[in-house]
């Protein structure tokens, strides 16, 4: 039996803000990894500069990271097990919230040319 997509139900936006937490995990310089407990501490939340923004050499655009500096994205991403945060400074990826598959994360992440 193939795995329900979404069983948490997030909206739009809350999957689109996880999938940009878990870009961020994957960079060392945004991201420091608990290997206690595989859980992931981002402490470098990245500011938009214009209409978009970089993880890495990732490029996005401004309006699929509104999510980002949205308090209720974080609460609603901690109330379902996916992250524990200290919004607006940090917040810590669960194991279940690094492997939450959000099948959104290739239509607003891109390859950057600068």
């Amino acid at each position: 039996m193939t795995a329900k997509k979404n069983p948490l139900k997030l909206n739009p936006l809350q999957l689109r803000s996880l999938a940009l937490f878990q870009e961020m995990a994957r960079h060392p310089e945004m991201a420091t990894r608990n290997p206690e407990t595989g859980e992931v501490l981002l402490s470098q939340i990245p500011h938009p500069h214009g209409d978009h923004f970089h993880i890495g050499s990732k490029v996005l655009a401004t309006r699929d990271a509104s999510g980002l500096a949205n308090p209720s994205v974080w609460v609603a991403l901690e109330r379902k097990g996916l992250a524990k945060g200290a919004f607006p400074f940090a917040l810590t990826l669960t194991k279940e919230g690094l492997a939450y598959d959000t099948g959104v994360a290739e239509q607003i992440l891109h390859g950057s040319d600068h």
